[in-house]
């Protein structure tokens, strides 16, 4: 109750809130709406749920619903969250990821702190202290050991999870970090500016390998991943440097305050796709090689085909 959950099984992105039912389908179909009403109550405290016509309400616990739609072949199941932490920040939370095995979380807030904590208990573990103004993001690492954070005093920060030190400083960007990604198991990070630029940097020698794109617009959000086989990503200008490691078939999604979605070959620093949509792009994702997803200010998702934007 009074929780939005989105879940996204068999192709279909779904949502509940409240009682409204959303299933976006794949390409090409339209979205299905729905409710679902509540009738009563086992003697367990299991509630009776049903569904609107064309939904089908199938295991139903006090944590969980599994909910279908036969006539498309799709279904998901939403989770109720089983615990709430209040004492991480006093204030509003604008970033958080959570370590690979799940037992750490990292976290960013307006109160002006980043910290980390046990995924189980919400127990704080490090307090994070060396950005200047506010911390926009923060990531961890695959390994789980070492966190990336960017903040507003555009500098790129790594850390130690284990002793909150800060072991790299990377300078370059000339506005506030937005948005950071991490190219395999992170020998080489990306981070994207208010300053219209993308760099790819190389975390054994703090240095930056290149600018990806300069965009001449606040790049609000990026992504990076394996690029489909069928598309062109460009040839690089000159060699790539032996310090850039996995950048290969990999592509690069810019979501741009200009109201503009960009692709960029990594390795290349070539453009791939530019879209055009309704306002600025906020941010952006892989769904697969092919598809991705990407929401603008005005409040639309749009999912589009990397190879035919």
């Amino acid at each position: 109750e009074g929780v939005r959950v989105v879940g996204g099984c068999s192709g279909a992105i779904w949502s509940l809130r409240g009682a409204e039912l959303i299933a976006a389908l794949p390409t090409g179909k339209p979205t299905l709406y729905g409710s679902l009403i509540r009738r009563g109550l086992s003697t367990e405290g299991v509630p009776d749920i049903a569904a609107s016509e064309g939904f089908v309400v199938g295991e139903v616990t006090k944590k969980s619903i599994l909910i279908s739609c036969p006539h498309e072949n799709v279904s998901t199941k939403f989770l109720a969250p089983y615990t709430t932490f209040c004492r991480i920040h006093q204030k509003s939370i604008t970033c958080l990821d959570i370590s690979s095995g799940g037992g750490l979380g990292v976290s960013t807030s307006t109160d002006g702190t980043m910290k980390i904590w046990q995924a189980a208990n919400g127990e704080i573990r490090r307090l994070l202290e060396g950005h200047v103004y506010d911390v926009n993001c923060c990531r961890f690492f695959p390994s789980g050991l070492v966190v990336l954070s960017g903040g507003m005093d555009a500098q790129l920060k790594i850390w130690s999870a284990e002793d909150a030190s800060c072991v790299v400083t990377f300078k370059g960007h000339k506005g506030g970090i937005l948005d950071t990604a991490i190219v395999d198991r992170g020998r080489n990070v990306l981070s994207c500016s208010r300053d219209g630029t993308a760099r790819l940097w190389d975390c054994g020698k703090s240095a930056c390998l290149g600018v990806i794109a300069d965009c001449g617009s606040p790049v609000n959000g990026i992504a990076v991943g394996t690029a489909d086989s069928s598309l062109n990503l460009g040839t690089p200008e000159k060699a790539p440097s032996e310090r850039e490691v996995g950048t290969e078939g990999k592509i690069l999604l810019l979501a741009r305050e200009d109201k503009k979605l960009q692709g960029v070959g990594l390795q290349s620093r070539q453009p791939v796709f530019l879209f055009v949509g309704s306002d600025a792009f906020n941010c952006c994702t892989f769904l697969s090689s092919t598809y991705i997803l990407a929401g603008t200010q005005d409040g639309n998702i749009y999912q589009l085909d990397v190879r035919n934007t």
